[in-house]
């Protein structure tokens, strides 16, 4: 396959003094320079607490740095659900190098979001043999709103990481296309296997792959005019394409069963509600239209979406026409509008892994799932406009324009959504604000006040949170800790007892009981509890410390 030279998408490309290494270098600064005015305040946030503990502040392994043992522990870890070595490391790396100051986490994340940004020009534009339409496509993914959550949440650095290796397989897969051999097969696929250990939504790749062979690959057109030496690796039919990708589908099947297993374990697969099978379908025909919604209209963005379990008939009929129509018209222009077909199957097939088919967690979406999708739809707006101006002469400076205009508000949104995520009571306050019966948000927002010392308020965001879900288990717990921060420890008692009624196994929700039956005098119950969490967490050393000195105020205790 040979590329195509690069130049600018105008209709006056012929009259530019510039060469396209110049103006790629001049749309890689100008990308850089609006992503870092948009993030850029991210360098003072804190932490969310909103999974950040799980991967960085309550984590002791991440808290090790990077040793013998923690790289080890990354390696075979399942913590979190997921099996993702690369984002573990990449977490130790910046504790050593910044310990707990949370502004250094999230910097690292932009310089990821840079480096996807800029790899995804590069490529695109070496691909399909055009700058305009590859820098706007790069532009909307740097800039647009629904990727700030991506960007901004510590705990989403496996969004980042995994995308950065994915582009980098794109770029391995376009050179090997280009000269086929093993060496370029296997650095492809390595790097393929490092973007499955960042995250392993990448398990769709094997499909963007066979997309790209369509367009701009061209190689299910691909004619045989090439020596007998090179003739096993460019064959062009559509057989030989699907077996070429059978070594990367395997790995993509064991690195989702591993995956299914850790959620498992995990217990993100059993969220407060159970979801038929029904639920879960309609909610993923319609979350895809509201991606899209979203997309062109991105307001009311917020980190929690509540599921909202069975959606009405007509919503799911409606999403089902829209979608099915899309895709026959996608399907039926093929050949015509090959990029059209490829845009849209890349934005259906990589959400897959996550639009809800299997339950993770209680959220209906969120936004960070379309950080790789939306880079289908963006192929398709920035390819469908150009046709639209070569059906309308003149409409190129409008085209312009409009772009302008478009990034110009997608900057000034994502600036805004940006700030949001200073800190957690702005962003759990800015959910409730934008969403409907939040019980995650008002329960977290709860947390961070706690955090503050503010138990007082805490309660009633606690308690705003099991109104809509009365059996919350975390709200549950968090209540009875802020009950018990202020002595209340009979209704404290009752809160904990509830948190345990939901889940007996609850090893934090023991000790707590302990202690504060402990406090009330009620000693030989607080050692069962205490004696109950060593049972479920036998490596848990607050417990074990706290049965040590029930055990020594039991002792003491005058005898009757």
């Amino acid at each position: 396959m040979k590329y195509r030279e690069v130049f600018p998408d105008t209709a006056m490309a012929h009259k530019s003094h510039f060469r396209p290494r110049q103006v790629r270098l001049f749309c890689c600064l100008i990308l850089t320079l609006f992503i870092f005015l948009v993030y850029s305040q991210v360098s003072h946030f804190d932490f969310v607490h909103y999974d950040d503990h799980v991967y960085v502040t309550d984590n002791a392994a991440v808290k090790a740095g990077l040793t013998a043992q923690s790289i080890r522990w990354a390696l075979t870890s399942l913590d979190a659900g997921f099996w993702h070595p690369l984002t573990w490391l990449s977490l130790m790396l910046d504790y050593d190098l910044h310990g707990l100051n949370a502004g250094g986490y999230h910097v690292t994340n932009v310089i990821f979001h840079i480096f996807n940004t800029l790899l995804l020009f590069i490529v695109l534009a070496q691909i399909t043999g055009t700058l305009g339409r590859s820098f706007f496509v790069a532009a909307l993914f740097a800039l647009h709103p629904l990727h700030v959550e991506s960007v901004a949440w510590i705990a989403a650095r496996k969004d980042v990481l995994s995308t950065f290796f994915m582009i980098l397989t794109l770029w391995g897969y376009s050179h090997y296309v280009q000269r086929p051999g093993v060496r370029r097969y296997l650095t492809m696929a390595i790097l393929f296997v490092l973007g499955l250990m960042a995250k392993p939504m990448l398990v769709t790749m094997p499909f963007v792959l066979l997309l790209l062979d369509w367009w701009p690959l061209d190689r299910f057109k691909t004619k045989q005019t090439i020596t007998d030496s090179q003739q096993f690796w460019n064959r062009g039919n559509a057989g030989w394409l699907f077996l070429e990708k059978a070594p990367l589908l395997a790995i993509a099947i064991g690195v989702s069963v591993a995956t299914v297993v850790a959620e498992g374990r995990a217990g993100a697969l059993t969220p407060m509600v159970s979801y038929a099978l029904d639920v879960r379908l309609a909610n993923a025909l319609v979350s895809y239209v509201l991606y899209i919604g979203k997309m062109i209209c991105p307001v009311n963005l917020a980190v929690f979406y509540p599921h909202p379990g069975l959606w009405p008939v007509w919503a799911v009929a409606s999403s089902v026409l829209l979608l099915g129509a899309i895709s026959y018209l996608s399907i039926r222009r093929r050949r015509r509008y090959p990029w059209f077909a490829v845009g849209w199957f890349w934005y259906l097939g990589t959400l897959v892994p996550v639009i809800g088919l299997v339950q993770v967690g209680s959220h209906g979406m969120a936004d960070r799932y379309t950080y790789i999708p939306l880079i289908g739809l963006f192929i398709v707006i920035a390819w469908g406009s150009m046709e639209v101006c070569k059906r309308l002469p003149g409409c190129v400076i409008g085209l312009r324009v409009m772009a302008v205009v478009v990034l110009t508000v997608f900057t000034a949104q994502s600036y805004i959504q940006t700030q949001y995520w200073e800190n957690a009571v702005d962003l759990f306050s800015h959910a409730i604000g934008v969403t409907k019966g939040n019980y995650i948000a008002y329960n977290n927002l709860g947390a961070a006040l706690a955090h503050r010392g503010n138990s007082v308020e805490a309660v009633n965001q606690y308690r705003e949170a099991l109104k809509i879900m009365p059996r919350y288990l975390e709200a549950n717990f968090n209540m009875g800790a802020a009950l018990a921060q202020q002595n209340k420890f009979t209704q404290a008692i009752d809160y904990y007892q509830r948190a345990l009624a939901i889940n007996p196994d609850f090893a934090e929700a023991h000790n707590n009981l302990a202690i504060v039956l402990a406090k009330q005098g009620q000693l030989e119950d607080a050692i069962v509890h205490f004696q109950r969490a060593l049972i479920i967490r036998q490596d848990y050393q607050d417990a074990r410390n706290n049965l040590r000195i029930a055990w020594q105020e039991l002792k003491m205790r005058p005898k009757r």
